[in-house]
């Protein structure tokens, strides 16, 4: 029944059309899909004028750049804008924080997000779903600019709620943004209270698409809740898992920069384990004022992530090739 069904529909008309007038090929399947094509036409130009025209300032990376002489006019440098950060006696240190921070925000978030993706899986009245993904997805759309407020609210020294909750129990206030060891942890909480609703989504629409039956048959064999999810749920998950872990690890060099700068509010006593390379670039430029400094940092940022990326991919495709972004 569907064979006919098949040779009868527009598309099938289309392609015996085409292969009678002899237009085959990539050309053909454009014409064919100009509708489309003219739909993604505005994302394409702002991705091109946004994404890709900016890619000829990389050339700031390896000169001295002058307002005068311009971007192209300005005299060539080599890598002494490179020598320059990494020479510096702070590039370990926020070389360390960047990468050690991202992959603990990255195993946190991954977990946290998964198994709140699992939990609301298994909820079946649809009013307490939607309550649950509104409240937690409802911080992602707050500004690190308000989030640094409210961290500041909870850990203000003197009048702040987490010390005076301490004081009210008979202990002493702690002084949070003298003490740069309780950073990682607290930089983490944040991050998870302001990522894990809006990064379980992705997990929560691929678990819908899981055909009830596998459960019905799991319960008929009697599997407890944890084996149902041990062996349907987190195997049918691990593709999705693998691609967004390989796209985080592309953006280990970089760091967001409105959380290490608002969250922290900019406390030097907190540079040790806060500082990353971002937040460093950024005094840089305000102090010195070397674009070309600026530059080449984040061109290293971008070459590395790119690498990253590519070794990952060659690794989860050596060992799943079907989990592999490409």
């Amino acid at each position: 029944m569907t064979e006919p069904k098949r040779k009868n529909s527009p598309l099938g008309k289309r392609n015996r059309e085409n292969n009678r007038k002899g237009r085959t090929g990539p050309t053909a399947k454009m014409t064919d899909n100009i509708q489309f094509l003219l739909l993604a036409m505005p994302a394409i130009v702002l991705i091109f004028v946004f994404c890709y025209l900016p890619m000829g300032g990389v050339v700031l990376a390896f000169k001295n750049f002058n307002v005068k002489q311009g971007v192209f006019g300005s005299p060539w440098v080599g890598f002494k804008n490179f020598e320059f950060f990494f020479t510096s006696s702070d590039a370990w240190r926020v070389l360390r924080n960047t990468v050690g921070l991202n992959i603990l925000f990255i195993f946190g978030k991954l977990v946290c997000s998964v198994a709140f993706a699992v939990l609301m899986f298994g909820i079946r009245r649809k009013g307490t779903l939607k309550f649950y993904q509104t409240v937690t997805i409802i911080p992602s759309f707050l500004s690190w600019v308000v989030i640094g407020f409210m961290a500041y609210s909870l850990l203000e020294p003197t009048r702040g709620v987490v010390n005076r909750l301490i004081q009210a129990f008979g202990g002493d206030p702690v002084q949070w943004y003298a003490v740069p060891a309780y950073w990682p942890i607290i930089l983490l909480l944040v991050v998870l209270w302001q990522g894990v609703g809006s990064g379980s989504i992705f997990y929560f629409a691929s678990l819908m698409g899981i055909d009830r039956d596998y459960f019905e048959a799991a319960q008929l064999d009697g599997a407890t809740r944890w084996q149902q999810t041990r062996y349907i749920t987190l195997p049918f998950l691990v593709p999705l898992i693998t691609i967004m872990t390989t796209l985080d690890i592309g953006k280990i060099i970089r760091s967001d920069f409105g959380l290490f700068y608002n969250v922290t509010r900019n406390v030097g006593a907190l540079y040790p384990s806060t500082d990353v390379i971002d937040t460093y670039i950024y005094r840089a430029l305000m102090k010195v004022g070397d674009i070309g400094m600026s530059s080449a940092v984040g061109l290293f940022q971008s070459v590395v992530g790119f690498v990253l990326i590519l070794v990952t991919n060659l690794i989860v495709r050596k060992i799943e090739p079907d989990n592999a972004l490409f």
